[in-house]
């Protein structure tokens, strides 16, 4: 009998039968300005490759028997991804020189990777591999390393060697591949520079001096500690500037050099008179090449980025295991 009444409620407990809300009846939100964006979308792309298809001017055909052409291969090879390769060789490497320079307590070293940050980010790319292709040759037909003032030295002394080490030819440089892509690595490690500033400065002060304390040199604390935290930072915009690299190469032609895939695309539409054909060749290939590197990138921010936020759809998950526990109470 007694089991039969219910116990009366306790004061401040509250009752599960009555104060837990019921299902809701929720309706999404209708979006009808949603659709008809992908309407108009839909109807701009089927025009667009309508026109593909049916303007005969675009000559598909030859697009792609261009794009198989040995010396567009060759162009792509060497100017596009080897030059490529070399120039964000150059920047990155000494990119990340010029910000522990920058960010060092000499200010002898600050002010000196500071000035060379000015000078190559104000000078136009262009205008930095025409002076490279022309203007150091003229100035400096021949470069001599060795001891300063050597000759005179040499004669002070009565040495029979003026003292130098070796000469380069700066002429029969200067029209090489990699003049070009000396240019450009040089200009690319004044922005690299700021990058890799920016990814140091975000590393927590804590960590150096966690380091610090435990004997390690800065060096060390700098390869080991600091720069593997900053690549979080310093991969997505290095990402962009490597895609902006590639289509730099095509600058290239300016040194001048020949063996770059846009150079050899404009000859072949100047000499057979099929000038969009050919550009759409060399179009196709840079979306490749871009395309190729906007995965490789995409992984790279991915294991760079452990530890950091939440994995995709962890949210979702842990979300949906909250409502689980809270509905089988």
């Amino acid at each position: 009998m007694a089991d039969s009444v219910s116990r009366p409620q306790q004061q401040g407990q509250p009752d599960s039968t009555t104060d837990r809300p019921g299902a809701i009846d929720a309706r999404p939100v209708r979006h009808p300005w949603r659709w008809v964006a992908v309407a108009v979308i839909l109807v701009l792309l089927a025009m667009m490759v309508s026109s593909f298809l049916t303007n005969e001017r675009w000559d598909l055909a030859f697009m792609v028997k261009v794009m198989n052409y040995k010396p567009v291969l060759n162009g792509l090879i060497m100017g596009t991804i080897l030059g490529t390769l070399g120039a964000m060789v150059i920047g990155v490497t000494l990119g990340v020189v010029l910000a522990v320079m920058r960010l060092s307590s000499n200010p002898v070293l600050t002010f000196t990777a500071a000035a060379y940050t000015w000078f190559f980010r104000s000078i136009p790319r262009l205008v930095l591999l025409v002076m490279l292709g022309t203007g150091v040759g003229y100035l400096y037909p021949e470069l001599t390393l060795g001891v300063p003032f050597g000759q005179q030295i040499a004669g002070a002394l009565g040495l029979g060697t003026d003292l130098t080490l070796t000469q380069i030819d700066v002429n029969a440089f200067s029209s090489t591949l990699w003049a070009g892509v000396i240019g450009l690595g040089l200009s690319e490690a004044a922005y690299m520079a700021e990058i890799a500033r920016a990814g140091i400065l975000s590393v927590d002060q804590g960590q150096r001096e966690a380091a610090q304390a435990l004997g390690m040199p800065a060096g060390k604390t700098m390869r080991r500690i600091v720069l593997p935290q900053a690549m979080r930072v310093i991969v997505p915009p290095t990402g962009n500037e490597t895609l902006a690299m590639v289509k730099d190469t095509s600058l290239l032609s300016a040194v001048p050099i020949s063996a770059e895939l846009f150079y050899q695309t404009q000859v072949i539409g100047q000499r057979t008179l099929q000038i969009m054909p050919t550009m759409m060749a060399a179009v196709c290939w840079y979306l490749v090449v871009c395309s190729i590197l906007m995965v490789g990138q995409y992984y790279l921010e991915r294991h760079f980025g452990k530890g950091f936020g939440s994995a995709p759809g962890k949210k979702d998950q842990t979300v949906k295991r909250l409502l689980a526990t809270t509905g089988s109470h």
